[in-house]
């Protein structure tokens, strides 16, 4: 099995040239970003990668977290491996400086986690719930909350969770039922079960901090009656040491299709008599403070599929340079290595310019974030924080659903021996599939989408971002060559199919509700593979400018245009066929009786 390597030279690209990460150092806050603390930081970080988390990748995967009484044990080299992401600093990289953070923008620790998720993305999971946990607490805890866990659990000594799900629970957060029982001197008894914790129980800390969603006695109906409620694992004694075990245990762990070394949890609330919960903000704002969480998770979730989709692109590369098997059809030579193959080439360069696309789109969100929180200019703030909201769904729904995509390619060009767990490319499509279902399906991501991004503001960020796409394409259009008459034309029809499919939603929103939603994942891709085309676009006429000036490595600017190109001849040339299933396929999906299905 390939150890991972980090693709250190893309990342730096994306972040200098399409990211901004120059102007990102430049807002309020972000001081310490200089380009040589981010070079030393991504440098670290793919060794941390390659070394440490990579080499139990697989291993992991074949022991898995075990559980038992109550209990989980983690897989071989976990525990160690997790001791040293703590000690080089890793957890509290983005974390605000008030509480031992570092305070990297956003932009940088996204490329950084895409290495986490890449070389162990079960490993990943367990420092991305403790961010979303520590987000929470920051943004909506009571100072005394803050003091008592933020140094913690940014400090890695402590993780934390997400609780919303139950059995009746899932998508419909309205259906919760776990409950909180106020004791009358500021704390809570927690009852209830919930399910799907990642990472509710394992054996890496001292100690594990719940985020948990319950209701209070007198607390409305459905989602308005919810509050947010921290329940660790131990109590705390007055020191700030974990003391008394509190009345919260995990009862079982799921057996998964994938990341097995991710323990996933049934945890019980309160069955001795309550566990002891602490109000974060106020009652019944529970959801809109998880929301944080959520929203960071659905993020980083897409990186997950831009992570996996590498991991099993580098994976398939190397077997296809190895891998000795027939003639070459254009002079008979051989046997020859599978690469010289064109269909091989195909899917090859499939898994390369989707994967450099949704790279490149994650970045672009990533930095739009942190101008959205820092930037000195308030408009600039709305502009940006406007973008990243309609994107998000764009970045978890189309990357997962391509990362699913791309790591399948990577089965098939390992023929047989891709269905053979050995090789490791069976591993990255298995853990892959989880990426299109939690914190979200693809369905829940498309219709946030068309919604509350769309017809809710009647499309007007929408319209500014396909303005900013044809600013790209207008420039494109005065480029001469070949390879740039091709991403001109491939981006241009995208954009239009793009536009008239934006048009149709916020017009026929309301009166065809169920029709336009049967469009809505045909939507997300057709956004998702319009905005990659946008950010490759984007990089080729970087990659020109550099060749003309020659500044850049002339074989990296090169293949940066080519891979443009494919990308427009493969993948931009599915846009109006999806733009049509969007404006078209309500009809043929709503008109056949249950009964017939």
């Amino acid at each position: 099995m390939s150890t991972y390597s980090a693709p250190l030279r893309d990342m730096h690209f994306v972040l200098r040239e399409l990211a901004g990460i120059d102007q990102v150092g430049k807002l309020p806050g972000y001081e310490e970003a200089t380009p040589d603390t981010i070079d030393a930081i991504l440098e670290e970080a793919g060794k941390f990668a390659a070394g440490v988390l990579s080499p139990i990748n697989g291993s992991g995967d074949h022991e898995g977290a075990r559980w038992q009484d109550s209990s989980v044990t983690m897989p071989e080299g976990f525990m160690v491996a997790y001791r040293q992401f703590v000690e080089n600093g890793w957890n509290g990289i983005g974390c605000e400086p008030e509480y031992g953070g570092q305070g990297m923008p956003k932009v940088v620790v996204a490329a950084v986690q895409e290495m986490w998720k890449a070389s162990n993305m079960a490993f990943s999971l367990c420092p991305l719930l403790t961010t979303g946990a520590i987000e929470a607490i920051t943004l909506n805890g009571a100072p005394e909350l803050k003091a008592a866990y933020l140094p913690k659990m940014i400090e890695g000594s402590w993780t934390g969770t997400m609780n919303l799900t139950e059995p009746q629970a899932g998508s419909d957060l309205a259906l919760v039922r776990s409950r909180a029982v106020p004791q009358g001197d500021g704390t809570y008894r927690i009852f209830g079960q919930k399910i799907f914790i990642t990472y509710g129980e394992h054996d890496m800390t001292d100690n594990i901090i719940h985020l948990v969603l319950a209701r209070t006695p007198d607390a409305p109906e459905g989602v308005k009656g919810i509050s947010l409620f921290v329940v660790p694992k131990f109590l705390l004694e007055a020191d700030g040491t974990p003391g008394k075990r509190n009345d919260v245990r995990c009862v079982s762990i799921e057996h998964k299709l994938g990341i097995h070394a991710s323990p996933t949890c049934v945890m019980a609330y309160g069955d001795n008599g309550g566990a002891v919960g602490y109000l974060v903000g106020k009652e019944n704002e529970g959801l809109k403070y998880m929301f944080v969480m959520m929203n960071a998770a659905r993020f980083a979730v897409g990186l997950e599929g831009v992570a996996i989709a590498d991991r099993a692109y580098q994976r398939a590369l190397e077997y296809a340079r190895e891998r000795i098997q027939g003639r070459d059809l254009a002079d008979g030579s051989g046997p020859v290595p599978i690469i010289r193959h064109p269909d091989i080439r195909r899917m090859l360069m499939l898994m390369k310019s989707q994967t450099e696309a949704m790279r490149a789109l994650a970045y672009v969100v990533a930095a739009a974030h942190d101008a959205a929180a820092r930037h000195p200019d308030a408009e600039e703030r709305k502009r940006n924080q406007a973008f990243v909201d309609l994107m998000i769904p764009v970045v978890k729904g189309w990357s997962t659903e391509t990362g699913i995509e791309v790591a399948s390619l990577g089965v098939q060009i390992h023929g047989g021996m891709g269905f053979i767990e050995e090789t490791g490319a069976a591993q990255y499509l298995r853990d892959a599939r989880i990426t299109t279902i939690y914190e979200g399906t693809t369905g829940i991501q498309a219709n946030d989408l068309i919604g509350r991004k769309i017809a809710r503001e009647g499309g007007a960020t929408i319209k500014a971002v396909i303005g900013s796409m044809l600013q790209v394409d207008a420039t494109l259009a005065q480029q001469e060559g070949e390879e740039f008459a091709a991403i001109h034309a491939g981006f241009a029809r995208g954009v239009q199919a793009l536009a008239e499919a934006a048009t149709h939603i916020a017009t026929n929103f309301s009166q065809d509700i169920k029709g336009v939603h049967v469009g809505a994942v045909p939507f997300l891709r057709l956004m998702g593979i319009v905005s990659g085309g946008w950010q490759m676009a984007r990089a080729a006429l970087v990659a020109q400018k550099q060749l003309a000036s020659g500044a850049g490595e002339a074989g990296f600017c090169k293949a940066k245009i080519t891979t443009a190109r494919f990308f427009a001849d493969h993948l931009l040339s599915q846009a109006p066929g999806l733009a049509a299933t969007v404006l078209k396929g309500g009809a043929g999906a709503l008109a056949v009786p249950e009964e017939h299905l």
